[in-house]
């Protein structure tokens, strides 16, 4: 059969091989979700995680953004639930589930860093950024949530990715099938969102004053990798970042993959499973830091008043802790 507007696609030379970019999301989400199955966001688990956070100085106004990235988040949760309930045929979401995913870990993120320090960030990468100084480095989200890379520069990052690899040699061309290949997976994808975060600033560099400064064409001359460097030392990749590259893979970039072509009905039914598992499951942890954060009794108020108000017809308990 023809397909008459991948080949045209094709033809600009920016599009990817859908099999290659159908196998790295689905193995991925699957990675994710084989270890969430395992127990790792159940209450008991997260109640020792948080159990020696202390609870801050009462502070309304940074009260009122968790509870109001909360809602937005349980929103996003009860959309994925659906999908997975309601829908017939998966295909017709998938797209839209991945985009309900994103936004339910952006704003439960979101949510942890108003618990945190109560900040608020102007863009998403801005958000990543402080997710990752308040929440990621100080150990406070379980894995597989919590691998992040300190840099952008290639040979601290590749470092940083070897140690969480040891001797893992699954990565994701292999569907995950335990706990082994879904790390080894896990993994994969964090160091290909390095070469594509390092790509990125790269690309930025070269059109910078300063680079075009330096009269070079490329980073091979000392001047020109200090500046690189420099600039690459400021990036860091983590969970967030890696759930916004996601997004933009599947929503935008590489959009055709995931609807079109061979059928891989299977799959994608068990893709929208597995985000609806991971979110939830990351969702869960959230809850769980930003109630020992937010002034005392006010999260059971704020579960209570969801349960007595909400239109939604998802099970408020996913978020009591």
């Amino acid at each position: 059969m023809s397909n008459w507007l991948l080949d045209r696609l094709f033809e600009t030379g920016d599009q990817p091989k859908p099999r290659f970019a159908f196998q790295g999301t689905v193995n991925w989400m699957r990675a994710l979700a084989e270890v969430v199955d395992s127990g790792v966001c159940d209450k008991v688990n997260l109640k020792n995680l948080y159990q020696k956070v202390q609870r801050r100085h009462v502070n309304p106004e940074a009260d009122n953004w968790v509870f109001e990235n909360m809602h937005m988040a349980y929103n996003n949760l009860a959309a994925l639930n659906t999908m997975n309930t309601e829908a017939i045929d998966k295909y017709d979401m998938c797209s839209s589930a991945i985009v309900s995913w994103y936004y339910a870990i952006y704003f439960a993120s979101s949510a942890m860093i108003a618990a945190s320090s109560g900040s608020k960030q102007e863009n998403h990468t801005a958000t990543a950024r402080v997710w990752q100084a308040d929440i990621a480095e100080k150990k406070l989200i379980p894995y597989p949530f919590d691998l992040y890379l300190s840099s952008l520069v290639t040979n601290k990052a590749e470092a940083e990715v070897a140690v969480y690899r040891g001797d893992n040699e699954f990565d994701l061309n292999q569907k995950s099938g335990g706990l082994e290949v879904a790390h080894g997976g896990i993994v994969s994808y964090l160091k290909g969102t390095h070469k594509y975060k390092r790509e990125e600033a790269e690309e930025r560099i070269q059109n910078s004053k300063e680079f075009k400064a330096l009269k070079v064409d490329n980073f091979r001359k000392k001047i020109a990798k200090e500046l690189r460097d420099k600039t690459l030392d400021k990036g860091k990749v983590n969970f967030l970042i890696q759930a916004f590259r996601y997004r933009g893979k599947a929503h935008y970039r590489d959009s055709i993959f995931l609807s079109y072509g061979e059928n891989h009905m299977d799959s994608i039914e068990q893709l929208i499973k597995d985000l609806n598992v991971v979110a939830l499951g990351f969702t869960r942890a959230a809850s769980h830091y930003c109630s020992v954060r937010v002034e005392k009794g006010t999260w059971e108020l704020f579960v209570d008043d969801i349960k007595n108000n909400t239109r939604l017809s998802l099970d408020v308990e996913t978020i009591r802790v």
